[in-house]
C-alpha cells in the first residue's frame, strides 16, 4: 500500500494546541446566542436530558469519526476521501467548499461585533437599539421592493476587512505558529470573559427569575419529538461536524495521539461552555425583565436579535454599562474569530493539497475571494442574503453532509476499520455503542430532519410572504446546486501529483 503521509505535512506542535483549536472552532457565536434560549424553548432543565443523549450518541460519535478519519487518512477532507476511494472525493469538497460558503458571511457578523465593541465604549447604540442596527448601522433596505443593495456601509466594511486581515495573518502564519499560537491565546481569555460574564449576570438584581426560566424542567416536554430534534440539531451545529474542520485539524496530528479522549474533552469544553454562558445571558434577561416591567418571554429571543439588539438594550440599563458592553462583544469576537479561522483553514487546506499550492498563496486567494463576497453584505440587502443563505446552507447542505458521511465511512469503509484505528492509538476504547450510533442514529436522525426541512420548506417556504420564492430560490436552492456542481468540477481536476493520494486498489487495503 503507498504510505498515506508521503509529503511532509503541517503538524500541531502539542496536543493542548490541537484540542484548544478544536474546541475553539466548536465554540462560536450559535454558544452565545442560541444554546441558551434552545433549552428555554424546549423544556428547560428537562432539555439537558435530549442534549446529552443526543451528544453521547451522535456528537461525539461524529466527532470521533471525523478525528479518527483526517488522522488515519492523513488529508485534507477532500484528500481523504480521494485515498479512501476518489469515486467520493467530491464529499470532501461539498464540506470544504460549505465551509467557504459559511465563512463568508461568519465574518461579517462577526465584523458587526467589533463594531458593537468599539460602540461600547460610550453606548454609541442609542435609546433604541433596534432602530439604530436596522437603519443606523445596517442600512437596511425595503425588501417588499426586491434587492435594493445601495452603497456600502462603511460602518459594516471596514470592519469586514479587519476581521478577513485577521483571520489571514493567523492562518497563513500556519498551523503550529498560526492556529495553534492563537487558540492559546483566545480560548483562555475566552473562559475568563465567560466567568465575567456569568457573575455579573447573576449577581444582577432580578437575575434569578431569568435563571429560573432558563433551567426549571418542564418533563412534558420530552414527549414532545421536536424537543428531540431539537437537541440532536443543536449537537450537530455546535460541534463544527459536516464543515471539514475537524478532519483537516486532524489531520495534523501526530501519529500516536488520544484521539477519543481528545473527541470527549472538546465535545464536553464546548457544552460546558454553552451552558454556562447561558446562566449569564438569562440573568441579564432576567434583569432586564424586571427593569422593564415586562414577562420574560418579551425580551428572550435567540441569534442576532439577541446579540444586538436586546443585550445592547440590557447593557444600556445596567450599572457599569460600558464594561458590560466591553467585555460581551469581546467575547463574541473571540468566539466568533476562533471558528472563522477554522473555516478559511477548512478549504485553505484542501487547495494546498488539491494543487500544491504554498499556504501563503492558497490563504491569498481564499481570504481574496472571501472579503470580496462578503462585501455584498456591506449593502443594504446584506441581512436578507445572509439570512437565506445560512438557513439553507446549515439545514441542508451540513446535514446533508454529516448523513453521507455516517453512511459512507460507516457502511462502505466499515466502521471497524476507524474503530480499530482510534483504539489503537487511544488510551479510552470504543465499543458497540460507537457502531450502532454511527451505523444507525446518526443517519437516522439526520435523515429525518433532512425529510423534515423538505417538508418544511414545500408547506411553508422560508421567510414568506417577506421573501419571494425567486429570491429563496435564487439564494437558496441555487447555492446548494452549485456547491454541489462545483464539488463535481474540483473532484475531476487532476491531482496536481497522483503521488499524494492513494490509488482506488490500495484503498481497498485500507477498508
Amino acid at each position: 500500500m503507498a504510505d498515506l503521509n508521503q509529503k511532509a505535512r503541517d503538524q500541531w506542535g502539542s496536543k493542548v494546541g490541537f484540542i484548544l483549536a478544536a474546541i475553539g472552532s466548536a465554540i462560536g457565536l450559535g454558544n452565545i446566542w442560541r444554546f441558551s434560549y434552545m433549552a428555554y424553548a424546549n423544556g428547560g432543565g428537562a432539555f439537558l436530558i435530549p442534549y446529552f443523549f443526543a451528544l453521547l450518541t451522535a456528537g461525539i460519535p461524529l466527532l470521533i469519526l471525523e478525528f479518527g478519519f483526517g488522522h488515519k487518512m492523513r488529508g485534507s477532507a477532500p484528500l481523504s476521501f480521494a485515498r479512501f476511494d476518489k469515486k467520493w472525493e467530491w464529499l470532501g469538497w461539498f464540506s470544504s467548499i460549505i465551509s467557504f460558503a459559511i465563512v463568508v458571511y461568519y465574518v461579517v457578523i462577526v465584523a458587526w461585533g467589533v463594531s458593537y465593541f468599539a460602540y461600547s465604549f460610550n453606548l454609541g447604540w442609542g435609546e433604541n437599539p433596534e432602530t439604530f442596527f436596522y437603519n443606523s448601522y445596517l442600512g437596511i433596505t425595503d425588501i417588499s421592493e426586491g434587492f435594493v443593495f445601495g452603497g456600502f456601509s462603511l460602518n459594516v466594511l471596514i470592519p469586514i476587512i479587519i476581521v478577513w486581515v485577521l483571520n489571514y495573518v493567523i492562518v497563513m502564519s500556519g498551523v503550529k505558529s498560526g492556529i495553534e499560537k492563537a487558540s492559546k491565546i483566545f480560548m483562555p481569555i475566552l473562559a475568563i470573559i465567560c466567568v465575567i460574564i456569568v457573575i455579573r449576570g447573576i449577581t444582577l438584581e432580578g437575575s434569578i427569575e431569568g435563571i429560573k426560566h432558563y433551567l426549571t424542567p418542564n418533563f412534558a416536554a420530552l414527549k414532545d419529538y421536536k424537543v428531540w430534534m431539537a437537541a440532536y440539531g443543536q449537537i450537530f451545529f455546535t460541534l463544527s461536524l459536516g464543515m471539514a474542520i475537524m478532519i483537516t485539524y486532524s489531520s495534523y496530528l501526530p501519529k500516536k495521539t488520544d484521539i477519543v479522549n481528545s473527541a470527549f474533552i472538546t465535545s464536553f469544553a464546548n457544552c460546558g461552555f454553552s451552558f454556562l454562558l447561558g446562566l449569564g445571558v438569562f440573568g441579564i434577561l432576567g434583569y432586564m425583565a424586571g427593569q422593564l416591567g415586562v414577562p420574560i418571554d418579551e425580551v428572550a429571543k435567540s441569534g442576532i436579535g439577541l446579540a444586538f439588539i436586546v443585550f445592547p438594550k440590557a447593557i444600556s440599563l445596567m450599572p457599569m454599562a460600558e464594561f458590560v458592553g466591553i467585555v460581551f462583544f469581546l467575547c463574541l469576537i473571540l468566539a466568533g474569530l476562533s471558528s472563522s479561522i477554522s473555516l478559511v483553514e477548512a478549504f485553505t487546506s484542501s487547495l494546498i493539497d488539491k494543487f500544491e499550492m504554498p499556504r501563503r498563496k492558497a490563504v491569498t486567494i481564499v481570504s481574496g475571494l472571501g472579503l470580496l463576497i462578503s462585501m455584498i453584505f456591506a449593502t443594504g440587502s446584506g441581512l436578507y442574503i445572509l439570512d437565506i443563505v445560512d438557513n439553507f446552507l446549515n439545514n441542508f447542505g451540513l446535514v446533508a453532509v454529516g448523513m453521507l458521511e455516517a453512511i459512507v465511512l460507516g457502511y462502505m469503509m466499515k466502521a471497524q476499520v476507524i474503530k480499530d484505528h482510534v483504539n489503537s492509538i487511544s488510551d479510552f476504547r470504543v465499543g458497540k455503542w460507537w457502531d450502532v450510533s454511527i451505523k444507525f442514529i446518526t443517519p437516522l436522525i439526520l435523515l429525518y430532519m433532512f425529510v423534515q426541512k423538505i417538508r418544511d420548506e414545500i408547506i411553508a417556504p422560508y421567510g414568506a410572504p417577506d421573501y419571494s420564492r425567486g429570491l429563496v430560490a435564487v439564494l437558496g436552492y441555487a447555492v446548494i446546486i452549485a456547491i454541489i456542481v462545483l464539488s463535481f468540477v474540483f473532484s475531476n481536476v487532476k491531482w496536481r501529483d497522483e503521488a499524494t493520494y492513494v490509488s482506488q486498489g490500495n484503498a481497498r487495503e485500507v477498508k
